[in-house]
């Protein structure tokens, strides 16, 4: 039975928590154009990791001066931006016809610095495109395991670094007093989650968020060096449950949660791996809120004033999710790395999809109950 779309009258404040994916995070771009359309919902938070901060800041920048319109602008110029650092020397242009399942290369968003290495396989890629693959993964796994960031980019280069700069006003973002944004990023030395706040937010923050250890040298900020945050928070829910005043909490998983096959080629067994490290730590805070609002549920002392005024956020909070499904976990994790504008555009058009559905079944659960049940997927 399909529910009631919210009411057009009613504003419903609502906080985001966006998933990092690399160039998957075109998803999350498809959600947020079409959820930028509602306007009876109110964006009190976001909280997001790697892709997903790119994705927070940019909303955020072209909101405080531009509004909705302002934001859905600069979320496309963002990944327009995205899909030109795509663009290879042997004729493929970012705009091409290629699908989003021929051969992506590892590097997102370091592809400009490996396009000879591109260029070589997708010459051999007309007979076979298996053999590109291979080849590029051979490539990959070769300058990956015996050569270090700092040892093949001495200068740091980042074309990422750049990128941002000249696509998000990070001083709009700092000022945005129209929703709170949080950033996650991996303390390299601790192991630790650092939450950024509005006003620290910077390029250097989102490059932190984004930081592959493989591919980039670690980040440094105000001394210290930072990782990729999908190792400590993918994204972080706390901050919005305790520091955003709405109830409703919706969830942009763009990482596949589960598989119906096991892995059993090299490549699979990798891919496969790189979505369990990434989404450990959400399923982890998951389960810690399902868990305390069974524990809070056991008491029976609904609308109880506790002490702890976490129990109390808790208790009110409403889960929701839009999940990337089946079309983004038959792409592979591989994937993650093709910034080619044509998959780019084919990922929010997914987005945009997956909201309308999420819209269409679940609006009207938004400030009434929630939509995923975390007892049943954490609990049983």
């Amino acid at each position: 039975m399909t529910t009631p779309r919210p009411s057009r009258t009613k504003r419903l404040p609502l906080d985001l928590a966006l998933q990092g994916g690399g160039a998957h995070g075109a998803f999350t771009w498809g959600v947020l154009d079409r959820l930028l359309e509602e306007h009876s919902l109110v964006l009190a938070g976001i909280s997001g990791t790697s892709a997903g901060a790119m994705n927070a800041v940019a909303l955020a920048s072209g909101l405080t001066d531009g509004g909705r319109e302002g934001a859905r602008t600069a979320l496309r110029r963002l990944w327009e931006r995205v899909g030109g650092m795509g663009r290879w020397p042997d004729g493929v242009q970012a705009g091409s016809s290629q699908t989003a399942t021929e051969s992506s290369f590892p590097g997102w968003p370091l592809a400009p610095w490996l396009a000879p290495a591109r260029a070589w396989a997708d010459l051999w890629a007309s007979p076979s495109q298996a053999w590109a693959r291979g080849a590029q993964a051979w490539w990959s796994e070769a300058v990956g395991r015996n050569f270090s960031p700092y040892q093949l980019n001495p200068l740091n280069l980042n074309p990422l670094r750049d990128m941002l700069a000249q696509t998000i006003d990070f001083d709009a973002v700092r000022r945005c007093d129209k929703l709170q944004l949080f950033i996650s990023a991996t303390h390299v030395k601790s192991g630790r989650l650092r939450i950024f706040r509005q006003r620290e937010l910077t390029a250097d923050v989102v490059l932190a968020s984004a930081c592959l250890p493989l591919l980039f040298q670690a980040v440094e900020i105000d001394g210290e060096a930072y990782w990729d945050g999908g190792f400590a928070g993918n994204p972080s829910l706390l901050p919005l449950i305790t520091e955003s005043p709405a109830d409703d909490l919706l969830l942009v998983q763009i990482n596949p949660h589960l598989r119906e096959s096991v892995p059993t080629t090299a490549r699979d067994i990798l891919d496969r791996m790189n979505e369990v490290t990434f989404n450990t730590s959400l399923l982890k805070e998951l389960r810690s809120i399902a868990l305390l609002k069974q524990l809070i549920e056991a008491e029976g002392r609904p609308g109880h004033h506790y002490r702890e005024a976490t129990f109390q956020r808790v208790e009110a909070l409403r889960v929701h999710r839009i999940d990337g499904g089946g079309p983004l976990a038959e792409l592979g994790a591989s994937s993650k790395t093709n910034t080619r504008w044509s998959f780019l555009s084919r990922l929010h058009g997914l987005g945009r999809e997956a909201a309308e559905r999420w819209l269409q079944v679940h609006g009207g659960d938004l400030g009434r109950r929630s939509s995923f049940d975390l007892g049943r997927k954490f609990l049983e």
